[in-house]
């Protein structure tokens, strides 16, 4: 099993830009595509360097959520500042975290980390239950070539 850690986060918030998935989950490249055209679609309109510019850090995180009945995929910061024209203010609650964290590619890191959260630790785990809710992952570069991120999945004990 994936290690993972326990701990305490106090409530966050993260301002992004986001689109409602419409690949199957199962169906993983598919998925990957649909967020990877997302991503590139942020970057070439200047929306992605829009929210880096209201960054508080070099953080970039991607965020998955059930919003009105749909998944939703977002490509996120913690803002310094408003961002007028964001999706959505993403509200994270004080809670307990599974944290899977690991270094990885860029462009694979959030995919990796999310399906050992969901395939590996939350598939094995007994004490602890997903709340629902915003699930993310964030990465930043390790100056290497690499990038190092954490998944955060809030929990409660059973």
């Amino acid at each position: 099993m994936a290690e993972y850690t326990l701990e305490h986060k106090k409530s966050f918030t993260l301002t992004a830009y986001g689109f409602s998935i419409q690949s199957n989950f199962q169906d993983m490249p598919a998925l990957q595509k649909e967020k990877t055209e997302f991503w590139d679609r942020l970057k070439a309109d200047g929306r992605f360097n829009k929210l880096k510019d209201a960054a508080k850090d070099d953080r970039e995180w991607s965020v998955n959520e059930v919003y009105q009945g749909k998944p939703w995929n977002y490509f996120a910061v913690e803002a310094g500042k408003s961002v007028a024209d964001a999706t959505r203010i993403i509200e994270f609650p004080e809670s307990e975290y599974i944290v899977v964290a690991g270094n990885g590619d860029k462009e694979t890191l959030f995919d990796q980390l999310t399906y050992r959260a969901f395939g590996e630790v939350l598939a094995r785990i007994t004490d602890y239950a997903y709340i629902g809710g915003p699930n993310a992952t964030y990465r930043k570069d390790n100056g290497d070539g690499t990038f190092y991120g954490e998944f955060w999945v809030p929990v409660v004990k059973k």
